[in-house]
């Protein structure tokens, strides 16, 4: 072999074991950055020393920003246990004085009071159910939305939660003279059947409510290829196109229901109830032509 063959064979040889040593020393980099990232998933992240090298330069705004989701993490755990604590007191130290309210404004019904007198005690009782109601549905929302309480949902029938929440909206419907209907269903599906009883009460009455007397609500269900749609339709004043995308939102109002009692928490509650579970809830409506409220409920049971 000419020594030119010897001098190409050496650089090859230490070619060889250079492209060897940077493969290795990006596999182990790598690794520490798998290692680091499962850390931060499992238990949390903490911090270790890194060579101030090139590769290791990585490791090191990795390992910052590792760092800084892990103090965030740890202050948002810190938050939503401050957040609990107040719910758990809001509840805890409203419910007793909003009781004695209604009690003692119903004993005041039953005395002798001149007509104006009766009529102020009844405001006060319609006041104090209100602001009930309103504590009540709150502590409800800030509960599903700092994980306080979860729904679980579990494969079973659609049809007894349709029928059981048909039912409890019929008196209010009959005093309206509203024709409240609910179609035959057979089906299952995947959800929390006390959570969804929720929502799906909180919609049938908003439909009840916003219906003129007279009219006409109907509830229905059907099965998609990967959901259960639940359809609450009425013969209401319908919602306008430029409101559709608010009505989900936290107290919001429509133009045409400002008239009718409400406080706006329950078509947010609905959807909270209906997404923890891996569904959804969407409207269709015209003004003048009703609404149509379409609950999706996942037909397999998801792991969320």
């Amino acid at each position: 072999m000419t020594a030119l063959t010897w001098v190409l064979l050496a650089f090859a040889v230490i070619g060889l074991l250079f492209g060897l040593w940077q493969w290795t020393a990006r596999r182990r980099t790598v690794q520490r950055l798998d290692n680091m990232l499962e850390q931060s998933i499992s238990s949390g992240f903490t911090e270790e020393h890194f060579d101030e090298t090139e590769l290791s330069a990585l490791e090191t705004k990795f390992a910052r920003f590792l760092r800084g989701s892990a103090h965030t993490q740890k202050t948002m755990k810190t938050e939503q246990e401050a957040v609990k604590t107040l719910i758990s007191d809001i509840s805890h130290q409203t419910r007793t004085p909003i009781a004695n309210l209604l009690v003692y404004a119903s004993l005041l019904t039953e005395s002798d009071l001149s007509p104006r007198q009766r009529e102020q005690v009844q405001a006060l009782l319609t006041q104090g159910e209100k602001l009930s109601f309103l504590i009540q549905t709150l502590v409800k929302a800030s509960r599903l939305e700092t994980g306080i309480v979860v729904p679980t949902p579990t494969l079973g029938p659609v049809a007894p939660i349709l029928e059981a929440t048909v039912e409890q909206e019929r008196p209010a419907a009959e005093k309206k003279k509203i024709t409240l209907q609910n179609l035959p269903f057979v089906g299952d599906a995947s959800f929390d059947p006390r959570w969804t009883s929720e929502a799906l009460g909180n919609v049938v009455n908003n439909a009840v409510k916003y219906t003129p007397a007279g009219g006409r609500v109907t509830v229905s269900a059907q099965m998609l290829e990967t959901f259960c749609r639940v359809d609450v339709t009425d013969t209401g004043p319908g919602i306008p196109e430029e409101e559709q995308g608010g009505i989900f939102n936290r107290f919001y109002r429509g133009t045409l229901t400002h008239s009718a009692e409400g406080l706006g928490l329950g078509l947010y509650l609905a959807r909270e109830i209906l997404s923890l579970q891996g569904g959804y809830i969407k409207v269709s409506s015209k003004p003048g032509n009703g609404s149509t409220f379409s609950l999706y409920l996942p037909r397999a049971l998801n792991r969320i």
